[in-house]
């Protein structure tokens, strides 16, 4: 890990790390706890004696919870937290190998290709600003094309009058040839560098309208790149085929040549093309890569979903391929082993596993015993009461209502939703819940989305006054659900 990035980890002690966790994710403590030890733990690994830092293996936590509660966020703001390559992957998705399916490598592979994108936008930042100034100067070639170089000539017979010198008699005329020679190639030379002041006075000028935005509007033609390659897909989901297309693209991509053609674009928009290329190639990608591998195995968090659906809960019928064949190929990656990229080889030892399920069938304890013991944090998460609704609704920085006010906005339209509306939203969506399938916050979507349905509708077409949103709008909208005892037949 970087030093950069171990003063990023430094700086947040686990109060801290629930503190920003506060921010989006309402409730929860003790999953927020949790994974707040886990990240303070990454920064503290990297404090101890070097000989015994790879003993010091991540103490995976496994989230227990039902849907919709928050703990896809948690994994996910903690990555972003942290600075750390995240990947979220779904255990269903998987199959025992000698299956058609993915196989369980490929989620290690998913966050390095993570990791190689952060490293690499992180790198084209450094070198933001150089990038700029080499579009610029690549527009302002368009603008103005350079002089193209001249070839040699044999040289005429030159014209002095031409250059304004007449003589009147031969006596005044120079010496020799090699007097007229040295004479032409100083007016020449003079007349070259007038030209070139010329020329740099108007690239001058026409560089400041450039940055002032001026021409932003003007098209210009842009040579653009293209891979000249036949067509190559491997049509399968077969275990690992899909990295072996990967490097069979990048084989042929290299061996067949790239074919250049003229695009038409706007300067604004050829000056983002010309960045981004340029940035791209000020960055040395060898270098991105091994600190992205770095990265991925010291910093990098896997997230397992749905563990609960390949948990067997009956295991008197032997080894299930969807499930026990599973687990036992998710095993060796959670404990430690070395997996086989494009990028080269990364041990998953220090990897952070966050497991979730909302395990209302099976049980975590149904997880073979060996799969058990590498999630040795168990964190169960509490269901979403009315209060938290309410919460939810109001108090994160990306509070729900928040983001309707200002989608609204972006039509002229002003909301405002009041204290009794935001409690009616709250009681809805917890008494649905309780009637209908606990699909937990997700149920807010629904029912903002039905109260405000003729807003969002009518907004971009008509001139609308301000909206209060008051408890008497929320049970207007909602009548038929509030009417109805079957409430899971109108929101689900």
């Amino acid at each position: 890990m970087s030093d950069e990035k171990k003063n990023a980890s430094k700086h947040l002690t686990p109060r801290q790390i629930v503190a920003e966790l506060d921010r989006y994710i309402i409730g929860q403590k003790n999953a927020k706890r949790a994974v707040a030890i886990a990240l303070r733990n990454r920064w503290r690994r990297q404090q101890v004696e070097e000989n015994l830092r790879d003993e010091i293996t991540p103490k995976n936590i496994i989230m227990i919870g039902p849907t919709g509660v928050g703990k896809t966020e948690i994994a996910r703001r903690l990555a972003k937290l942290a600075q750390a390559p995240f990947v979220k992957v779904e255990a269903t998705k998987f199959t025992e190998v000698g299956y058609v399916g993915r196989d369980v490598e490929s989620m290690v592979r998913d966050l390095v290709g993570t990791s190689i994108q952060m490293v690499q936008r992180e790198e084209e930042e450094k070198v933001m600003v150089k990038a700029r100034h080499n579009a610029e100067e690549r527009v302002l070639d368009i603008l103005l094309p350079p002089v193209p170089p001249k070839t040699a000539a044999p040289r005429k017979a030159f014209d002095l009058s031409s250059l304004g010198l007449n003589f009147e008699n031969d006596a005044e005329a120079p010496a020799n040839g090699e007097e007229n020679s040295s004479e032409i190639k100083l007016l020449e030379e003079e007349k070259a560098r007038q030209e070139e002041e010329q020329r740099e006075s108007s690239r001058d000028k026409m560089r400041r309208k450039l940055m002032d935005g001026e021409l932003n509007e003007r098209i210009i033609e842009v040579e653009k790149s293209e891979r000249s390659m036949p067509m190559l897909e491997i049509f399968s989901s077969q275990s690992g085929l899909e990295e072996i297309d990967m490097q069979m693209k990048d084989m042929f991509g290299n061996i067949f040549p790239k074919k250049k053609r003229l695009s038409k674009m706007k300067v604004k928009d050829a000056l983002d093309f010309f960045t981004k290329e340029e940035s791209q190639r000020l960055v040395d990608m060898e270098q991105v890569t091994r600190m992205a591998l770095e990265r991925a195995e010291n910093s990098g968090i896997i997230f397992l979903d749905e563990m609960d659906k390949i948990a067997g809960s009956d295991r008197t019928s032997g080894p299930d391929v969807s499930r026990e064949g599973v687990q036992r190929d998710l095993l060796p990656i959670v404990e430690g082993s070395t997996v086989m990229t494009k990028h080269g080889a990364i041990k998953t030892d220090h990897i952070l596993f966050v497991a979730s399920g909302a395990f209302n069938v099976s049980k975590p304890s149904d997880l073979i015993p060996e799969l058990q013991g590498r999630f040795p944090i168990r964190v169960e998460l509490d269901a979403l009461t009315r209060e938290d609704f309410v919460r939810i609704l109001t108090e994160p920085d990306n509070s729900l209502t928040r983001q309707y006010v200002e989608l609204i906005r972006t039509e002229n339209v002003e909301i405002e939703f009041t204290p009794s509306a935001i409690d009616k939203l709250a009681e809805m969506a917890f008494k649905v819940n309780e009637t209908a399938e606990n699909i937990g916050a997700r149920r807010l979507h629904t029912i903002l989305e039905r109260v405000l349905d003729e807003v969002l509708f009518e907004a971009a077409e008509v001139t609308m006054a301000p909206v209060l949103i008051t408890a008497e709008y929320v049970e207007e909208r909602l009548k038929d659900v509030i009417e109805d005892q079957d409430l899971g037949r109108f929101i689900l």
